[in-house]
């Protein structure tokens, strides 16, 4: 009986992963030892904080303060990032339109309505999506692979770019294996008109459910005939970045987790003053702080994030790119200002 086009993407996948060098003993490695809790920390300890530790604003209070750019009436010459909170975010760059790990439903868990979305965080919807060229999926967790979104978007992709195993997620809900691009880290896409994609490592983990490190997690330097942008994925500090740094030289834009951290997890999320470290070591010109103001998943204020890194940042005066959720960041003006909208009025 002949192979389904299912079947045959299913084996090939198969074939892929267990000869990739970063799989080993049945699961995908970091490339550096990346325990899941810090020294001296247990689960027990982290889960009844998580529960039952007061933290003052985890939440914010009031809906958060946002703009709504109508991407669907966006002149095709204007090169734009617009950020949906969380690490969601929007690039029309060069003529070509980029779709990262868009979450719209409100929800980061497999359990509706256990881990919600901050009130104001939630302007967009798939439909206010004009049609993306490709689409980049850094890794399989449920704040950055949301179903219910993911569901809705084949018919207006092009292409997918994701990492090894994270396919098969993506053709049970309706891609097509010929759309997505299935990489290991360290291989490259030639994506056509003087664009390409760099696949690279993230210092994390995957998995949905009780199963970890089946699918392989990544970032991504992206070149375009004008720009050389990282986009980070979530990541502990590790030697990649200055590693990618010294590959591909300066960077226009980083965008880097700097939310949901914890000192008890400090090997799997960076703390603010590591962000600032990788924007550094990766040469970049201006840095995007992303992973907050969506979702409380660490036992931090909501807006504590992006007054750290900004209070930080004075002894070093990087270029910080702090836009409000649906906010234009123009792509080519790096004199762009914004306000510290996460400040109290």
């Amino acid at each position: 009986m002949k192979e389904t086009t299912s079947e045959i993407s299913k084996k090939l996948r198969k074939e892929r992963i267990h000869s990739s060098k970063n799989f080993r003993n049945g699961k995908f490695q970091n490339l550096n030892l990346t325990p899941a809790l810090t020294e001296g920390y247990g689960y027990f300890k982290v889960l009844y904080e998580f529960f039952f530790k007061t933290v003052n604003d985890r939440r914010p209070s009031r809906p958060l303060p946002s703009v709504k750019t109508d991407l669907l009436e966006l002149n095709p010459a204007e090169d734009i990032l617009v950020w949906f909170g969380h690490s969601s975010y929007f690039m029309q760059i060069d003529g070509k339109k980029f779709l990262v790990d868009p979450v719209f439903s409100g929800n980061a868990s497999p359990l509706r309505g256990s881990n919600t979305s901050f009130n104001g965080s939630d302007n967009y919807k798939v439909q206010d999506l004009p049609h993306i060229d490709y689409l980049i999926i850094t890794h399989d967790h449920y704040d950055h692979a949301d179903y219910p979104t993911l569901v809705q978007l084949p018919s207006q992709t092009a292409m997918v770019i994701c990492g090894l195993g994270v396919g098969r997620y993506l053709e049970k809900w309706g891609f097509k294996p010929d759309c997505i691009l299935e990489k290991d880290w360290d291989e490259e896409v030639d994506l056509r008109d003087g664009f390409k994609a760099y696949i690279k490592p993230a210092r994390h983990f995957s998995g949905r459910g009780l199963v970890r490190n089946n699918t392989l997690w990544m970032s991504v330097l992206l070149k375009t005939p004008s720009m050389k942008f990282y986009i980070g994925g979530d990541s502990g500090y590790d030697t990649h970045f200055a590693q990618i740094g010294k590959q591909f030289g300066e960077v226009d834009l980083a965008i880097l987790e700097n939310g949901q951290y914890d000192l008890k997890w400090k090997y799997i999320h960076m703390l603010p003053d590591e962000v600032l470290k990788a924007g550094e070591d990766l040469k970049a010109k201006r840095i995007l702080p992303v992973h907050s103001a969506k979702f409380a998943m660490a036992n931090h204020a909501w807006n504590e994030p992006l007054r750290r890194i900004t209070t930080l940042n004075k002894a070093l005066n990087l270029t910080l790119v702090t836009p409000m959720i649906g906010e234009k960041v123009l792509l080519k003006d790096p004199a762009q200002q914004f306000k510290h909208w996460w400040e109290p009025e």
